[in-house]
């Protein structure tokens, strides 16, 4: 900074002479919550007042929300604020937790997002810039076992490097400025992404219902969304084919994975990816003893039972798995019955656009957060069953063609990653001065 004298914050590290550290209660007027009216009560909701939900906290700008409250809720509820345009908002708990976002329009917000309003010292989009370079901070403050939160006093007392509100200003427009070019970089990888995903699945549904041969004759095979199979393959429920489906045992977890001489009760992410994770474990207290019974083996089809629409359904091949590792209530363990359905074939049509169709139509359950699957759906599931040393064939085309969309998805999370360290490290050393903006 060309002479510029500093000095050491315990975070923050070094800013110029003439900033000043503020904590967060000092630089804002007003700062509060919202909360959730009670969603069976229909006059609440549907309103004209933008609401906003943790979800919606994205780093952007809201100036529209996907659900709306009505004038009675603000009126019945004295938590239901309405803050001001130009307020910042930070995530206190949940999946987006130490996100932030600012209004564009007055609007409500839930009990779990902490609203920053009427800025005495700030300029609100320099303070979300300072907030998202300070995210990492933030999250090791973060209390609770299963749900770690934030809560507004934590918030309250974080302090941020507070230079002059033109520097203020001058910073947050040069980093609009560049962000947008980093995050434009960022949308076209993830799009990349989304393109891989798809065309992954494309590629199994086609081989998985169509065989590797374009000349062989086909028919119909009288299942709508399973459409024409070639003439010599049949096409049968799955009960045909397994011995047994059984689902597992979830007690009370300690929130931590076990170690590997530890027992440990498998989560339901753990068939989330193509591939089976074995990592996705809460230990088992030593205080209680395990069901054996359950523990997962080489060889079994682990299907979630309860996910989200997107999830609910999803199926993987326990390849090598290490002892002490147990089925949680939430996984359908199958036990494969003869020598006519190849488990990496089966497992690879459930992933299908056409094997996933009859789990997201006939899933049942109040949200699509939370969607459940019965033992008589998955049973019932209508496969094409191609010979088996054919099944073998489809197997290792799919096989020899993912690995190939695999590298290219792993390389561009890789890129996705490189990017936005590069942001925060922008933004951090442009909100503590290392970078000179001209206010």
């Amino acid at each position: 900074m060309n002479g510029t004298q500093f000095y050491s914050a315990d975070y923050w590290g070094e800013i110029p002479q003439d900033w000043q550290f503020i904590p967060i209660k000092y630089g804002f007027n007003l700062i509060g919550s919202g909360t959730t009216p009670p969603t069976g009560q229909e006059e609440y909701f549907g309103g004209s007042i933008p609401w906003v939900t943790t979800s919606e906290l994205r780093e952007n700008c809201i100036t529209s929300t996907t659900q709306t409250v009505s004038e009675l809720a603000v009126a019945e509820f004295s938590a239901l604020k309405i803050f001001p345009k130009n307020t910042v908002l930070i995530a206190m708990y949940g999946a987006t937790i130490g996100r932030v976002a600012i209004l564009g329009v007055p609007a409500c917000v839930n009990q779990a997002i902490c609203a920053l309003a009427e800025p005495i010292c700030f300029e609100p989009q320099y303070v979300s810039y300072a907030l998202q370079a300070s995210r990492d901070y933030l999250l090791s403050l973060a209390s609770g076992g299963g749900q770690p939160n934030l809560n507004a006093e934590k918030i309250k007392s974080h302090y941020i490097p507070c230079p002059s509100l033109s520097e203020q200003q001058a910073i947050a427009n040069y980093l609009d400025h560049e962000t947008v070019k980093i995050d434009k970089l960022i949308s076209a990888k993830e799009r990349l992404l989304d393109l891989l995903t798809e065309k992954r699945q494309s590629l199994i549904t086609n081989v998985i219902t169509c065989g590797l041969n374009p000349d062989v004759p086909m028919r119909d095979s009288g299942i709508e969304w399973i459409g024409n199979i070639p003439q010599h393959w049949e096409v049968e429920h799955l009960k045909y084919h397994i011995a047994k489906i059984e689902q597992g045992w979830s007690p009370q977890c300690d929130n931590f994975p076990a170690d590997e001489d530890e027992w440990g009760v498998l989560k339901v992410g753990a068939v989330n990816a193509w591939e089976f994770n074995p990592d996705e474990n809460k230990r088992l207290p030593t205080d209680l003893k395990p069901l054996t019974e359950y523990e997962i083996k080489p060889g079994d089809i682990l299907i979630s039972r309860a996910n989200t629409t997107e999830l609910v359904g999803s199926a993987a091949l326990v390849d090598q798995v290490r002892s002490k590792l147990i089925l949680c209530d939430k996984l359908y363990r199958l036990k494969m019955y003869g020598n006519r359905l190849y488990p990496e074939y089966l497992v690879f049509y459930l992933r299908s656009i056409a094997g996933r169709f009859e789990f997201e139509r006939d899933a049942t359950g109040a949200s699509n957060s939370m969607q459940n699957i019965s033992q008589e759906i998955v049973t019932n599931l209508w496969i094409p069953i191609p010979p088996i040393d054919e099944q073998n064939q489809i197997v290792d085309h799919i096989k020899a063609n993912v690995l190939k969309l695999d590298n290219l998805t792993v390389a561009a999370k890789r890129t996705i990653e490189l990017l936005q360290e590069r942001r925060t490290a922008l933004i951090t050393a442009a909100v503590t001065g290392q970078i000179k903006v001209t206010a």
